[in-house]
């Protein structure tokens, strides 16, 4: 039950901070507003588990791997998703990032010698066919060199996340709660993001309005410090590849709001595209094999 409800909350929450992403787009430069977001998530998260006594210190010789993390899921990937809002609808940015089930999978061969079954394979075909459907008129129809930018940036995001998946795997098998690596790399991200403002001069643009501010509040607090726990401790109780599968349904909840908000138009040819992208990640965990090994670490005590 533990397993359905981490689930099912990820699936919600992510879904949903693709909308959220997009209304900030705008007069605060991207730069800022992921240091905005992550500074505020680390604020929130730290001094959470320090009223509750819960703040651990995790030893020197694991935080260049939290750093790790820290760099992958709280700052260069969001960097490029927030890039990418300004060039295609944040559903069709979410449809991208569902292929995080392929590129776990890859990334699991290379770093831990999962081996990679042609199921996989099969599933890529599916996800990329889905994908130049859903682009299709855009890219060779209008041939507008946005969309190619839009998905290039959402596909290096994706990169990113999957290999902060593959060090958050190794972390917690070093004993180091998802909490714990949440509450370091959240704050290690925010200092790294600061530091590039800084050193790139970017101008600190202070919040405009009350729907930046609300956007900003949901995705410190629910898909930042909620959302990343509840992902996270699900790839410890069940593995990498298993947790990506929730990224399968966060398109039709993106797509289902990017429809409302962005104006995005559905064509039969892009809901073909959604169902083959979708099948492409459904086919990675129609049939797991008996004796696969969990690819992640009971949950520890760190």
């Amino acid at each position: 039950m533990t397993n359905y409800l981490l689930f099912s909350s990820t699936v919600l929450i992510w879904g949903t901070t693709w909308i959220a992403i997009a209304l900030q787009i705008g007069p605060v430069p991207v730069l800022v507003s992921v240091f905005y977001r992550f500074a505020a998530a680390a604020l929130i998260l730290v001094g959470a588990l320090i009223l509750t006594r819960r703040m651990k210190v995790p030893p020197l010789r694991q935080q260049p791997f939290i750093l790790a993390q820290a760099l992958c899921l709280f700052c260069c990937n969001f960097l490029c998703f927030y890039y990418a809002a300004a060039f295609v609808p944040s559903g069709l940015i979410s449809v991208v990032f569902s292929l995080a089930t392929i590129f776990n999978a890859v990334n699991a061969r290379i770093f831990f010698g999962d081996r990679i079954s042609p199921r996989t394979l099969l599933a890529a075909m599916l996800g990329a066919t889905g994908l130049v459907l859903l682009f299709g008129p855009d890219i060779f129809v209008a041939f507008n060199p946005d969309s190619w930018k839009g998905i290039g940036l959402s596909a290096l995001g994706t990169m990113f996340f999957s290999l902060g998946n593959m060090a958050s795997r190794r972390n917690s098998a070093a004993g180091i709660s998802p909490v714990t690596a949440n509450a370091w790399g959240m704050s290690y991200g925010a200092l790294t993001l600061l530091g590039l403002v800084l050193l790139t001069a970017t101008p600190m643009v202070a919040p405009p309005d009350i729907t930046y501010l609300g956007a900003l509040l949901y995705l410190s607090v629910v898909g930042s410090v909620i959302g990343f726990t509840t992902y996270l401790m699900l790839v410890s109780r069940i593995g990498s590849q298993k947790a990506a599968y929730a990224t399968v349904l966060f398109p039709v909840v993106a797509l289902t709001l990017s429809s409302i908000y962005e104006d995005y138009h559905w064509t039969a040819v892009g809901v073909a595209g959604l169902l083959l992208t979708l099948a492409g990640n459904v086919v990675m965990f129609a049939r797991l094999p008996a004796r696969a090994k969990t690819d992640g670490a009971a949950p520890s005590r760190a």
